[in-house]
């Protein structure tokens, strides 16, 4: 993707003749996702209306630090499924939780926002209602 300089880095054509895209912060706003959550470079994005599918375009690879204290990791391009309030199937961001995990989904409600890193599984909670003896193995 080329980089562009100037107003025109966040006024890109998005395919249909004489229509401009929004700034990308104003396309989170408008779905209810914080607009700091890309670094602030990252300007350039494609967003499909119809498949809600985001590819946001960023000039390197980078770490962006945030008030909480967490670190978020981009890749050069990072897409997703953009809906209101939720940024889902993330392919191109980490954190880290001890070890760099991939991020899959981010979501804002009221004043939380979720990052979901990692694997989510449900499971029933009776099978953990009785204690139970554990046994020693090597490794963990």
């Amino acid at each position: 993707m080329p980089k562009y300089s100037g107003a025109f880095s966040s006024l890109l054509c998005t395919g249909f003749v004489g229509k401009m895209q929004k700034p990308l912060p104003e396309l989170l706003k408008e779905h209810d996702i914080p607009v700091g959550i890309f670094p602030r470079d990252a300007t350039n994005y494609e967003f499909n209306e119809e498949t809600k599918k985001l590819t946001v375009y960023i000039p390197s690879i980078c770490e962006v630090g945030y008030r909480d204290s967490s670190v978020l990791r981009f890749s050069t391009a990072v897409t997703g499924y953009l809906e209101k309030g939720k940024l889902a199937d993330i392919e191109g961001i980490k954190t880290k939780v001890m070890i760099w995990v991939k991020v899959t989904a981010i979501s804002s409600e009221k004043s939380k926002l979720y990052v979901t890193a990692g694997l989510k599984k449900s499971r029933s909670r009776e099978a953990y209602e009785v204690l139970r003896d554990g046994f020693t193995v090597d490794k963990f």
